[in-house]
């Protein structure tokens, strides 16, 4: 019985057959969880509500909802349900960042609901094991993130321009 116990526990763990895989799993989340780390340090650099925490978790979770299913067969051509469900989801996530304030004609949260979706997208990347797209992705959602700002601001903006002010 003993041995029936541990052949069926052991059965239970051998989704990860081998040192390759292992591997290639761990790379994948542990990219995908520095990348979402990256842009989430940008967004608490600049104290937005969603820091490096979420960003990872996003990055993360999002890799692992592809990594899943590749793990268990799923064909590359069936992915298609399983991003779809992914882009839905985190867009609600990213909608309980936006911040409307209808008195001051104001909505915040609009870039880092923005930047959590994009962040997503570089889990699924990484997930897929398309690590040089995610890290070239990271480094141009980066740069959006910090260097657009200072190209585009300007003391005069119009109240309906504060999406972009966020930044």
């Amino acid at each position: 019985m003993g041995q029936e116990i541990w052949a069926t526990i052991v059965s239970e763990f051998s989704d990860i057959p081998d040192l390759s895989t292992i591997t290639r799993i761990t790379l994948r989340l542990v990219l995908a969880a520095a990348l979402g780390g990256i842009l989430g340090y940008e967004r608490e650099f600049k104290a937005r509500s969603a820091g490096v925490r979420t960003h990872m978790l996003v990055a993360v979770g999002a890799a692992l909802f592809v990594i899943g299913p590749l793990q268990a067969g799923m064909p590359l051509s069936d992915m298609s349900r399983v991003l779809q469900g992914i882009v839905q989801g985190i867009g609600f996530l990213g909608a309980g960042a936006i911040i409307v304030r209808t008195a001051q004609q104001k909505v915040q949260g609009l870039t880092t609901a923005a930047g959590i979706w994009a962040t997503a997208g570089i889990g699924i990347v990484a997930g897929l094991g398309l690590e040089s797209t995610a890290v070239l992705s990271t480094f141009i959602v980066l740069m959006i993130l910090s260097v657009v700002p200072l190209l585009v601001a300007s003391p005069k903006h119009h109240p309906d321009d504060q999406n972009d002010l966020e930044a």
